[in-house]
């Protein structure tokens, strides 16, 4: 499955944003404003385009739909962005899960899928367009298989962050390509159980999830053919590219470029 590089349009945020119930970073900290890129990958019918955003958040367009991942920062930040045709939320804290964001960018026709606890939080307004789907389901937007795959902390001073059974990973079946979205968690066995991988998105930064040993330990179980470290923050990539084995290459978005 090759890969190819195109550079966009630009664009840059400075709103704010809240991890876990109290800590309140510059959504700036995050947001690039360079030139956004995307990169493409073939599937059996058209192109899978990855754009990183900010941290946490991307945009994915597939031959059939847009999607935004954990889209927070003000819908500014995605000026210029076709809107989403789906929107997936993995769990709550505000560099995940911002309801102006939300609000702000999806259209009449955007479906959402949350994990259980933010679908409770969720307004009106947007609870009518989206679906629950808790930890080990699944379900089908459009024709596109989603899995949900949990996303906890198994370190005993990390627990408090993501407990078991809350927060959601995704596995994506897009026209023969699975991506998975790992959220924030640690290198859990129902990650490294996951097979054919083709795209993973995998967090590292402590203490709210894991160190670079981890995250290259989980990545060499399952052997995705491409993984992209975000949510990352301080955490040092070149460490992680270099204990992540053969067969697997390290794709560097510019998550915090700016």
């Amino acid at each position: 499955m090759p890969v190819t590089r195109r550079n966009l349009m630009k664009y840059g945020s400075t709103a704010a944003v809240m991890i876990g119930a109290s800590t309140i970073l510059p959504y700036a900290a995050f947001a690039q404003s360079g030139a956004m890129e995307e990169d493409i990958y073939d599937t059996d019918n058209g192109e899978i385009a990855i754009i990183p955003v900010a941290h946490a958040s991307f945009v994915m367009k597939t031959p059939s739909m847009v999607i935004y991942n954990d889209p927070v920062g003000g819908a500014d930040t995605y000026a210029g962005m076709p809107a989403p045709d789906l929107v997936l939320l993995t769990h709550e804290h505000g560099d995940h899960y911002n309801v102006e964001t939300l609000q702000g960018i999806v259209a009449d026709n955007t479906q959402i899928i949350a994990n259980p606890a933010v679908f409770e939080m969720l307004p009106e307004d947007l609870k009518s367009k989206a679906s629950a789907i808790a930890n080990g389901d699944s379900t089908t937007v459009g024709d596109m298989p989603i899995d949900a795959i949990p996303a906890y902390n198994i370190t005993e001073d990390r627990l408090k962050y993501h407990p078991q059974g809350r927060d959601n990973g995704y596995v994506l079946n897009i026209d023969g390509v699975r991506v998975y979205v790992a959220g924030d968690t640690e290198d859990i066995p129902e990650m490294r159980a996951l097979t054919d991988i083709d795209i993973a998105f995998v967090p590292m930064n402590l203490p709210y999830t894991m160190d670079e040993e981890q995250a290259a330990s989980a990545i060499n179980a399952f052997k995705p053919t491409y993984v992209y470290p975000y949510h990352y923050r301080d955490s040092d990539i070149d460490k992680f590219a270099g204990l992540v084995g053969d067969g697997v290459e390290v794709k560097r978005g510019p998550w915090y470029e700016g």
